[in-house]
């Protein structure tokens, strides 16, 4: 059973959401809150796999509220939910440590996944609609050691958790910031499926990543991939 918060200043849409959770045998919502502080209070008393995290909302907003969740070291895995499809909100979201993005006028079918994705530790955002946030936003969010100046930046060897990856993992790295899905990467490197989640798993452990967008976002940081 995955048990869910909501949070979003909007009575109505709480309301649809709700309606939603309950019509699911696989889900159970544990609570609601109006704003970003409510929601970080309740995550720390209800401890929910997931919460549906609005960006905008009075007060404290769901990108603070996320950051604090994440600096936490809550086990509730966070899925913004956005008004627009490359809301530049949502690249500061997942920074800030959400397992993923949707556009609120998603269909429902498409949250109840995305939901149970984050759950489950996977992403909610396709590798390639990752991909095309980042591409549109990370020239607006320099990483670390950003050079002045137009010069593209070179890869950043001591970025932390780069240095203790091995050569082939560094691979993986990059192309999972390409957005390759586990079969893209099994058939480029000639490598069983199953190796290609063993190695994604090491990555994402040695370099502190809750998920594969996190890894996204760190690949770009150490200028691994490079905005197109």
């Amino acid at each position: 059973m995955t048990t869910v918060l909501i949070a979003d200043d909007q009575p109505l849409q709480r309301m649809g959401f709700r309606m939603l959770l309950e019509s699911q045998d696989d889900m159970t919502l544990v609570g609601e809150a109006g704003g970003g502080a409510e929601a970080v209070r309740l995550i720390a008393q209800l401890r929910p796999d997931v919460v549906l995290m609005d960006v905008r909302m009075p007060g404290l907003d769901g990108i603070e509220a996320t950051r604090r969740i994440v600096a936490a070291g809550s086990r509730t895995r966070v899925l913004i939910l956005t008004t627009f499809d490359l809301d530049e909100y949502a690249y500061a979201g997942l920074r800030a440590g959400a397992s993923g993005f949707l556009v609120k006028d998603a269909l429902p079918e498409e949250l109840l996944s995305g939901i149970r994705a984050v759950a489950s530790g996977d992403a909610v955002v396709a590798p390639s609609l990752t991909r095309r946030l980042l591409d549109a936003y990370a020239h607006r969010l320099p990483g670390p050691n950003t050079p002045a100046g137009n010069e593209p930046a070179e890869p950043e060897e001591n970025h932390p958790g780069i240095a203790l990856l091995t050569g082939r993992e560094r691979e993986i790295l990059t192309v999972i910031g390409q957005g390759w899905t586990n079969a893209e990467i099994a058939a480029r490197f000639h490598l069983a499926e199953s190796t290609v989640k063993t190695h994604v798993g090491r990555v994402l452990a040695k370099t502190g990543s809750r998920d594969r967008v996190q890894a996204v976002i760190l690949a770009y940081e150490a200028r691994l991939v490079r905005p197109s």
